[in-house]
């Protein structure tokens, strides 16, 4: 059996076994290109902060009890996942809420197989890749914070979260509900979609705030000393900031960017741990794209040269469509 059948009979012997009682997310066919799930621990119990015992099962939408946090061990991988035939993410669903990269050394979906071995093994090297990017105190990429007076504000004060997710045919999302998220004595109601598509490395994410918050914004982790690569479309609709060079666990390429609307973007800067797109405070829905390209992935991008030209050809189609998807 050649690695892609196998990636994808392992794949559909980890959904079957992490039935419940809920519906699952299933892959619908070897041909599907993009996947999203969350997995969480059943039949064990909470002690304190850590979730003990138990198995892995998929559900399609989880209330995030509230005394999870990180390496709480209750949910598989630490966040929903979500995946092309390109690349993979998750989201730490904590308060970190913080967007990881996982590199992928195949074109098969492999995110039902990922964790399930040992809590965190994904942070070595399998055949199907690996966990590639070291968050630490930043952003990761994509993600969402607030910024005030330098300071980045996760979600460390949030009265619930509620994350979702859904395969279709042809795109894979996953939806997180953050109600009640404290920052500088205000509260908002936040929500973030974030949707990937067949044959692409990027991710549409978008954002609602229920209130007109100042500081709102998104970013690159600072990696390396590398420097920020930044351009605007010619219609100077859209811009990108972004990132190239070792910036992986593994020391080798790996670029990183993010797309955004000039109209809805305050500015571009640095932050502490980020080069950050602080948004303008909106309660409108703000629309954005972020990706990762790793050199390992089948026939990926090898160097900066490349990946600006990349990067460049997905600006022009912001130019003319205002959209990717």
């Amino acid at each position: 059996m050649n690695l892609s059948k196998s990636l994808f009979a392992a794949a559909t012997v980890c959904l079957l076994a992490s039935c419940g009682s809920q519906k699952q997310p299933t892959l619908q066919s070897k041909n599907n290109k993009t996947y999203a799930e969350i997995s969480i621990k059943d039949g064990g119990k909470w002690n304190g902060r850590k979730y003990e015992g138990g198995a892995f099962k998929n559900v399609e939408s989880l209330d995030v009890p509230a005394n999870h946090t990180d390496h709480s061990w209750y949910i598989r991988y630490e966040g929903p996942g979500w995946e092309s035939n390109k690349v993979g993410y998750r989201l730490y669903l904590d308060w970190r809420n913080a967007i990881d990269i996982y590199g992928k050394l195949t074109d098969t979906l492999v995110l039902p197989q990922v964790g399930q071995d040992g809590f965190d093994s994904y942070h070595n090297m399998s055949n199907w890749g690996a966990d590639i990017l070291k968050v630490a105190k930043g952003m990761g990429v994509g993600s969402i914070g607030r910024i005030i007076n330098n300071e980045m504000y996760h979600f460390k004060e949030v009265e619930a979260t509620k994350a979702k997710v859904a395969n279709h045919k042809d795109k894979s999302e996953v939806t997180v509900n953050y109600t009640g998220w404290k920052t500088n004595n205000q509260k908002t109601n936040l929500e973030s979609n974030l949707t990937i598509f067949p044959d692409e490395r990027y991710t549409k994410h978008t954002i609602q705030s229920s209130e007109t918050l100042d500081g709102i914004c998104t970013g690159i982790v600072k990696l390396n000393n590398l420097p920020v690569i930044e351009k605007l479309s010619e219609n100077k609709k859209w811009g990108y900031i972004a990132t190239y060079g070792e910036q992986t666990l593994f020391k080798d390429n790996l670029g990183m960017a993010v797309f955004y609307e000039v109209e809805t973007a305050e500015k571009p800067f640095e932050g502490p741990h980020d080069h950050l797109i602080q948004f303008k405070p909106s309660k409108n829905k703000i629309t954005f794209y972020f990706l990762g390209a790793w050199e390992k992935e089948p026939n990926g991008i090898k160097n900066k040269e490349e990946f600006i030209r990349y990067l460049d050809a997905n600006l022009n189609k912001l130019n003319q469509n205002n959209e990717l998807k």
